[in-house]
């Protein structure tokens, strides 16, 4: 066996822990005994890597994502030049896309980052970056059109005695990496206790044209194995790490995120009222963030009830409702939360197992089970135009922020669409709501229901010229409502059409913050 088991990275130094040294605890982490001479260090498994590989890596949303072995490339890379194409879940965390970019590895990264190194980079044409629905990357890796995976990186809390893996807090794409990879880099984090297995539900879909039906009628219904299957013969190097997730950042619900938070309740009230909808609701998706965090949260102080969620990520508001006895179970890909709320959650997983599971992205992002589950979805938008076309993408049309993510798996295939944001910042210098968007990622089909700090705007029967009105009237700021107006009533006599617009002037007010700083004339 190796006893270079650097825990902290990739140097190559001995760790001076007795823990690692203890065949007892190797064996309870490595339960197949001929993997045991496959530890080895995040340096010596980085040499594995050659220029122009496609390689898959566990993360989403920073959670359960390689925290050794893409660092060490990185370090590698900055004497040994080469390039490679990366796939993940979602975002990774500790900097690892920076580290990536500022070593020039990154030939093409897909399907979302948040990294402020990288999307510089990307913005640059640095970096090629591919910006994907999360519930389509699988399917196109599994279909070919991506490419072969020649190493995928997966981090496990312990590897059982069939060979499978106990994944940590995510699963992400790391069920298809491990099927469809030539060779296997486990990261075994110790940091996890082992009881984690059991908060996972592994089920593998069959390629096209053979697939069968995804049997999850209900969040809380289990389809598939607790560990991921995977050949022990592709794994090539097993590195042990004892660090935790990057946590969320956690901001404080302030004025503006407690006022959407209200407009959104008191929206599903009426909904009440009116029977379209219980105290229950329906299963809730929230996107990720501070708006979407504190919007979770006001459902604490609601009326409602008994109330489950199949999303994408359980946030520290997810744990806050459970604990509250309002949520009653949440599935999601990973669980990505602050410091503190992390340790709870890893401190008492006896209690939680019973009230989530973590399924791979393309089924908790899975467009079947979404529309048969009738789920509400509640997503972020940078800003939104008249008609209800939603940007969420790109600063001023150009300049990618994080990427779609997993927002139009929903917003397409939910029974209630939402979106969310702010009606201005920048000291009210910028407007989120626009004359026309000057990228959309969802278009006005896709979205129901519109809620900025003003109020809400319910979009679902109306035309072009209605949904113009209801915008500007519920969810603009009084400093461009006048503007708004002037504009859609001028569109209207000048140019007409079912959905008016100048063209002239339809980008002006970007055009004009650009330049000035401000969106006011």
């Amino acid at each position: 066996m190796n006893k270079f088991l650097s825990h902290n990275g990739y140097f190559g130094k001995p760790i001076f822990n007795s823990l690692f040294y203890n065949d007892s605890f190797m064996n309870n982490r490595i339960k197949i005994s001929q993997l045991l001479d496959k530890v080895t260090t995040g340096e010596e498994a980085a040499k594995l890597f050659k220029d122009k590989m496609i390689v898959g890596t566990s993360g989403f949303t920073k959670a359960g994502d390689s925290k050794v072995v893409l660092p060490a490339l990185a370090e590698r890379a900055k004497k040994e030049p080469l390039k490679i194409t990366l796939i993940s879940g979602a975002s990774l965390g500790h900097d690892t896309d920076a580290k990536l970019t500022e070593a020039k590895v990154l030939h093409k990264r897909m399907p979302f980052q948040v990294d402020k190194t990288l999307r510089t980079a990307i913005n640059k044409g640095e970096v090629l970056f591919t910006d994907q629905h999360l519930s389509e990357t699988a399917e196109l890796v599994h279909g070919g059109y991506i490419g072969d995976i020649d190493i995928a990186i997966i981090e496990v809390a312990a590897i059982e005695e069939d060979g499978s893996l106990i994944p940590t807090t995510s699963v992400g794409n790391s069920v298809s990496f491990a099927a469809l990879a030539k060779q296997i880099i486990l990261e075994v984090n110790i940091s996890i206790p082992e009881s984690i297995k059991g908060v996972h539900d592994i089920f593998l879909p069959e390629n096209y044209p053979h697939r069968n039906y995804i049997p999850v009628i209900a969040p809380g219904v289990r389809v598939g194995r607790t560990t991921i299957p995977v050949d022990p013969e592709k794994i090539v190097a097993i590195v042990f790490t004892d660090i935790q997730d990057s946590p969320a950042d956690i901001a404080v619900p302030d004025e503006k995120t407690i006022a959407i938070s209200q407009h959104l309740t008191r929206f599903f009230e009426e909904e009440v009222k009116a029977g379209r909808l219980t105290d229950r609701l329906l299963p809730l998706q929230a996107g990720i963030g501070k708006v979407a965090n504190a919007v979770l949260t006001g459902f604490k102080d609601s009326n409602f009830y008994d109330l489950t969620m199949y999303s994408e990520v359980l946030q520290d508001s997810t744990f806050e409702l459970i604990d509250s006895g309002k949520l009653q179970f949440a599935s999601a890909s990973s669980i990505t939360v602050s410091k503190e709320c992390y340790q709870k959650v890893m401190d008492n997983l006896d209690t939680y197992r019973e009230k989530i599971l973590l399924r791979p992205q393309n089924l908790s992002n899975s467009p079947g089970i979404i529309r048969r589950l009738g789920v509400i979805a509640i997503n972020t938008a940078l800003e939104f135009d008249i008609y209800g076309n939603v940007n969420s993408t790109h600063v001023s049309g150009t300049h990618i922020m994080n990427g779609i993510g997993g927002s139009g798996d929903f917003a397409r295939n939910s029974y209630l669409s939402v979106f969310v944001c702010q009606a201005a910042s920048k000291s009210n210098r910028l407007s989120h709501v626009v004359p026309m968007v000057p990228h959309v990622d969802h278009n006005e089909h896709d979205v129901d229901i519109l809620v900025t700090d003003q109020g809400y705007a319910d979009l679902r029967g109306l035309a072009p010229r209605e949904r113009a009105v209801t915008i500007i009237e519920n969810c603009a700021h009084p400093d461009y409502k006048e503007a708004l107006l002037d504009y859609f009533n001028r569109a209207g006599e000048v140019r007409g059409g079912q959905t008016p617009h100048i063209l002239s002037e339809a980008f002006t007010w970007h055009i004009r913050y650009l330049e000035t700083g401000s969106m006011k004339s």
